[in-house]
């Protein structure tokens, strides 16, 4: 452990310089990853989605609406414990173009608005609809950027994003994950492992700016609806947006008659972790959480037990998931780009696979060598929510 706080305490921990290129004048991981983000935002304020490495590889000019709002909402934790001129005007810009192409009406219900996928944006061959995780993510981002004072959100704009979500449960607490005009609306034929966790996270952080006990009762209804489904599974998901939420819930304020539902989000939380560490690598720190050295499922990983350790009472798996963040931490350091026009970023794979591993395949190792925006959006997010655990900073 001790080495590992040494990469860190000299590679993250130089004092900040608070000015328009701070951003472009310190090194270490953290601010080589919020400079490769910035840098890949253009003058509109679109991020370049991904790229390749290696040269020989073709990509395909898509992207992602969810996975930009993600990317405004861990440069929002660097401009949180960084603050740069540099930063907030890529924040701003990016925000704009969320505004500009994604967010809009929901036909006749005038009181929601939403985060829509739109084919001309997101070039793929998916018809216009708006995803749960889209309106949750647009939430997140522009709460955290509102509360930075990067940009001034229209209030009624996130209560109305928050409307939608809203609509989106069903009584017990459940999500419906798409709306498809298309298809009638409302379309409850699949169910996203991460859009529910993503709609609370947004509902908690709109309820910090504007206390509507509708955000927070909503958000606690999810979150125990996922406690409550999954109280007999043996092996758990990796929903780290879940941990996330619940974490953001549990530092407010509570109140006394909702002790029992607090009880059951800390017991959740407990058993996500315990899940997360049971199915790790024990040789983490090479190949990653999942054993074939993709980054991001291990950065996603990362910011959920970090998020978590301060729920668990257990003395035993805290020490055990401190462990693992431990190790966690030590393969993104590793696996982190230094050199290259991707410097900062992190490719989807430590390295490619032979044919004798069990996850080979082609389109793995032509994948290997991909950077993006999400790998890195979550990977320095879980950086500094590493650097955020050390008493001495």
């Amino acid at each position: 452990m001790t080495h590992l706080f040494a990469i860190l305490a000299t590679a993250l921990l130089l004092p900040c310089l608070l000015c328009a290129s701070a951003a472009d004048t310190e090194s270490g991981p953290v601010h080589e990853a919020a400079r490769y983000l910035i840098h890949t935002c253009d003058a509109t304020g679109q991020f370049t989605y991904r790229i390749n490495t290696d040269p020989g590889v073709r990509v395909r000019p898509k992207y992602n609406i969810l996975r930009h709002a993600g990317t405004i909402y861990s440069l929002c934790l660097y401009e949180d414990r960084y603050p740069t001129a540099l930063t907030r005007a890529t924040i701003a810009r990016a925000v704009g173009f969320l505004q500009r192409n994604a967010i809009g009406g929901v036909g006749s219900h005038t009181n929601m608005l939403a985060v829509w996928s739109r084919p001309e944006v997101n070039l793929g061959d998916d018809t216009l609809q708006a995803k749960l995780g889209g309106t949750g993510l647009g939430l997140v981002a522009l709460t955290s950027a509102q509360r930075l004072g990067v940009v001034d959100v229209d209030m009624e704009q996130l209560r109305k994003l928050a409307e939608f979500i809203r609509f989106m449960q069903v009584k017990n607490g459940r999500f419906i994950s798409k709306y498809i005009p298309s298809e009638g609306g409302r379309l409850d034929l699949w169910a996203s492992l991460y859009y529910p966790g993503e709609a609370a996270l947004g509902l908690v952080m709109l309820y910090e700016l504007d206390p509507d006990p509708r955000w927070l009762d909503s958000a606690m209804r999810a979150l125990l609806f996922l406690a409550a489904d999954r109280e007999d599974e043996e092996d758990l998901p990796p929903d780290h947006w879940t941990l996330l939420a619940t974490h953001r819930l549990l530092r407010l304020p509570r109140a006394w008659e909702k002790k029992r539902k607090y009880q059951v989000l800390e017991k959740h939380a407990a058993e996500l972790c315990q899940s997360i560490i049971g199915t790790r690598r024990p040789n983490t720190a090479w190949v990653g959480f999942t054993g074939d050295g993709r980054t991001c499922p291990s950065a996603t990983r990362l910011e959920g037990l970090i998020a978590a350790l301060p729920l668990l009472k257990d003395p035993l798996l805290k020490a055990r998931t401190q462990h693992a963040v431990e190790e966690g931490i030590e393969f993104m350091l590793r696996t982190q780009l230094r050199i290259g026009k991707c410097a900062g970023g992190w490719p989807r794979a430590a390295e490619r696979l032979p044919k004798a591993h069990s996850g080979y395949t082609s389109s793995f190792n032509r994948r290997a060598t991909e950077v993006r925006i999400d790998y890195v959006q979550h990977a320095m997010s879980a950086l500094l929510m590493y650097e955020a655990l050390q008493p001495s900073q």
